[in-house]
């Protein structure tokens, strides 16, 4: 009815808008009531049960789009006036369910916890029949038992039980209306009630997303106790990486000096050593993201389809390479600060000065030395340059920004700027180290340089990626990448025709002489000697045309030899009597049985 008056009204005012040439004439018409009219999506009146942090921010949030909203609280006289929001009704949780039913809503949010739920079975019959939004969390990852979701079903079955909201915190519910790319899980057994809950969802602000039936509210429960899931791995391992090279450089230019000869270089560990070790962690840690790419590849060129799945450790190294990314530029520009920050401390100024003084003691008027020059240049250019690279990776692995990137954008970025990136700080390291693994003295106690450990990998995965860079490889791949399978993946029969294929043209090519191809000495039969000038002429106007087609393979049961021609035979010379003889002498020649049909001759072997 409401629908109907609304379109009605439209409808007038249109025609007489359109009449009257007026722009300015209202749309609706004033003297229909506005309560007729469909001014919210969802229930007009919510109930929240509880009367906590989330219960305030949440009926904040509700009076701020346009809801009616009724507190329930089990002593509302110990809640000082300031706290609850103005507008929000106050009432005891009986009185609140009333005024629920009163109003014809049927939202109810539970903002308790679980071991509280008992206490509202006196008030099974005013739940009854109502839509229970439960936001508890669990209290432990993995627990065993039933979620809090579905022991709130067993209490209430009378009533429909949604989980949702349990993700969203008291500070996320008051940051504004418009959060639309923060996602609500919600879970339920009653379609009508889950899209309730969407629906005032979506009115708050968020965006719903529908994971299933009450079976799934043990994970939604659990979603906001995980900590940095998907960051476990890349942290452990860039933890790792980062505690072998700062123990490496330590024990090479600190303990075994110390050890050895009683140099005290105790104060280069908390800035010399870290330097040393952060430079390193960062490109071995750049190298392991685009690594499982080239095993992938590798793995698909020798297995010669893509339609087997990648082992397990591989996949999730695959997923953690965006994590990886993140923790290497992190590395690399505190990299870049520490290496600021060596120029100014007290002991680079005492390092300048006997540096001076040793060359004023030397006589040594100039000490420019060109190649040095250079060195440090190329080596200042490419790390600032592979800096910034990595930069630009780091910015395009932000959701807001990758979002705005269309695939093949979002690959060349990724991809083709990742191995710039790389090539680019393996040159920083290179022209770092310049001639210094040539010499002897670069290895104390016979330990290799640490920038000499930290490029092996690199280069190894440099190396990789130009290998399949190779037509051969870079071809195969292609194709294999857009479905191509090789034969050991291939049915069964199919295998078998095509290794029978192999074996009959080359038994075939055997059999012709004088170089001459059984397709053109069945042509030959076949073509009339008084119409030779007008199959010439078709030949001609016809030059892309197969006219016979030979050796279509096929294994029923046995393997055979099909030959086809597709040409029409003479009236005075019937196909029989052209080619029968041919293959004829091609059966025995092959030591093969020979049967003939309309059309077509088949060789069964």
């Amino acid at each position: 009815m409401t629908k109907r008056v609304y379109s009605a009204s439209l409808s007038r005012d249109f025609e007489s808008s359109v009449k009257m040439d007026d722009l300015s004439a209202p749309l609706l018409d004033p003297r229909e009531p506005v309560d007729t009219l469909p001014l919210s999506v969802g229930d007009p009146v919510v109930c929240i049960l509880g009367s906590g942090d989330f219960s305030r921010s949440l009926s904040t949030r509700l009076l701020s789009c346009g809801c009616r909203v009724v507190m329930g609280s089990r002593d509302p006289g110990r809640l000082a006036p300031d706290l609850v929001p103005a507008g929000v009704e106050l009432k005891t949780q009986a009185q609140a369910l009333e005024a629920l039913a009163e109003a014809g809503g049927s939202l109810v949010f539970l903002a308790l916890y679980p071991e509280h739920y008992p206490s509202l079975l006196p008030l099974k019959a005013l739940l009854s029949g109502r839509t229970l939004v439960d936001v508890s969390n669990a209290s432990a990852l993995q627990h065993q038992g039933q979620s809090n979701a579905q022991i709130l079903a067993q209490l209430f079955p009378c009533s429909s039980v949604v989980k949702g909201f349990n993700g969203l915190s008291a500070w996320t519910l008051l940051t504004g209306a418009h959060d639309a790319s923060r996602q609500v899980l919600v879970c339920g057994d009653s379609p009508s009630s889950k899209l309730a809950v969407q629906s005032l969802c979506r009115r708050l602000g968020f965006s719903a997303v529908d994971v299933g039936g009450l079976c799934a509210a043990r994970a939604v429960e659990e979603a906001p106790l995980h900590l940095f899931p998907s960051w476990r791995g890349p942290l452990l391992t860039t933890t790792l990486l980062f505690v072998c090279f700062y123990l490496y450089a330590a024990l090479a230019h600190v303990l075994l000096p110390f050890l050895d000869r009683g140099q005290n270089n105790l104060h280069h560990l908390a800035l010399v050593t870290v330097n040393q070790a952060l430079p390193a962690v960062a490109l071995v840690t750049l190298a392991l993201v685009y690594m499982p790419g080239l095993f992938a590849s590798l793995l698909q060129l020798y297995r010669g389809t893509k339609y087997r799945p990648f082992p397990d450790w591989l996949d999730h190294w695959m997923c953690a390479r965006k994590q990886l990314g993140l923790l290497s530029f992190l590395c690399a520009a505190l990299h870049a600060v520490y290496s600021v920050c060596l120029s100014i401390r007290r002991a680079a100024g005492y390092m300048i000065l006997n540096a001076a003084f040793r060359q004023v003691k030397q006589g040594v008027a100039d000490s420019w030395e060109e190649a040095q020059v250079w060195r440090s240049d190329l080596y200042l250019s490419s790390g600032i340059l592979g800096l910034g690279v990595l930069s630009v990776l780091a910015l395009t692995s932000l959701p807001s920004v990758g979002h705005t990137l269309n695939w093949r954008e979002f690959t060349f970025v990724q991809s083709g700027l990742g191995y710039l990136s790389l090539a680019l700080s393996v040159a920083h390291v290179l022209f770092f180290g310049w001639d210094m693994a040539l010499h002897s003295w670069a290895y104390p106690y016979f330990l290799p340089p640490l920038f000499l450990l930290s490029l092996v990998l690199p280069c190894c995965v440099l190396i990789g990626r130009l290998l399949l860079l190779a037509p051969c490889c870079a071809l195969r791949l292609h194709k294999i990448r857009r479905g191509w399978e090789s034969s050991r993946h291939q049915p069964k029969e199919r295998a078998e025709t095509q290794a029978l294929s192999g074996d009959v043209q080359k038994k075939v090519k055997g059999s012709v002489k004088h170089g001459k191809s059984l397709r053109q000495r069945i042509y030959s039969s076949v073509r009339p000697e008084s119409e030779s000038r007008e199959w010439r002429r078709r030949r001609r106007r016809r030059r892309r045309r197969r006219l016979i087609s030979l050796f279509s393979f096929q294994t029923q049961g046995k393997a055979k030899v099909k030959v086809v021609v597709n040409t029409e035979p003479s009236p005075t010379r019937p196909l029989q009597q052209h080619v029968q003889p041919l293959v004829t002498s091609l059966a025995v020649t092959l030591d093969w049985d020979f049967i003939f049909d309309t059309g077509t001759v088949r060789l069964h072997h």
